[in-house]
């Protein structure tokens, strides 16, 4: 697997209009692998926005090397990269405690009642509270850990997804940062490698740490 990395063009107003909403970012993502598009074949990819001081920056996870050029479409020149991840996934054992970053989709469903046949009403967790409950309620399921006074939320909003002869669509999001405990290795692999939560084609779900141990 690679994980890619762009530095997002916002100072060229004009060469990023089109990035006005999260399905134009999901398209960016999509062309960036051109050989799979011309083939008709969509691999599984995660990726996030990233805010990095006054920069931003795309990040991608996926099986193949993006192409370089399509990557920078709406980047910076010259600042594509990408890098092998099984790098890291190597160097991973449990215990280790390391800085991490995530973008997750906090909601919960609301249940209609057994007999009523109906999914229940979704509705998005909107306090930092709620969002910070959401990950912890998660972690283990995922192999990881987190305290109370070691992850933030950095960030939260409600991103609009515009779809062909539908009505927009308003995505609650959540940025996480902070420090982890890896409690089960294989779980929280895939993790890395699968992301977590839903709305993982729109930017969420794509979980990422800093290599080497904190203590």
């Amino acid at each position: 697997m690679y994980l890619s990395r762009v530095k997002i063009d916002v100072s060229n107003r004009r060469k990023v209009k089109d990035l006005n909403h999260l399905g134009a970012y999901h398209k960016w993502v999509e062309d960036s692998f051109p050989n799979e598009v011309k083939d008709g074949y969509r691999s599984r990819k995660l990726w996030r926005i990233d805010q990095l001081g006054n920069n931003s920056y795309l990040l991608i996870l996926s099986q193949e090397k993006p192409d370089k050029e399509n990557l920078e479409k709406f980047g910076v020149k010259g600042t594509a990269e990408t890098k092998d991840y099984n790098v890291l996934l190597n160097q991973l054992q449990e215990g280790d405690k390391l800085r991490f970053r995530l973008v997750l989709n906090p909601v919960m469903s609301l249940s209609s009642g057994k007999n009523s046949g109906k999914r229940g009403r979704v509705i998005p967790l909107v306090t930092a509270e709620q969002q910070l409950q959401f990950l912890k309620d998660r972690a283990a399921k995922h192999g990881f850990s987190v305290n109370d006074d070691e992850v933030i939320v950095t960030g939260r909003s409600f991103e609009v997804l515009r779809r062909k002869n539908q009505k927009p669509l308003k995505i609650c999001t959540a940025a996480y940062s902070g420090l982890l405990t890896i409690e089960n290795l294989e779980l929280f692999k895939k993790a890395l490698t699968n992301g977590i939560g839903k709305k993982k084609a729109f930017g969420c779900g794509l979980l990422t740490v800093i290599p080497g141990r904190t203590e």
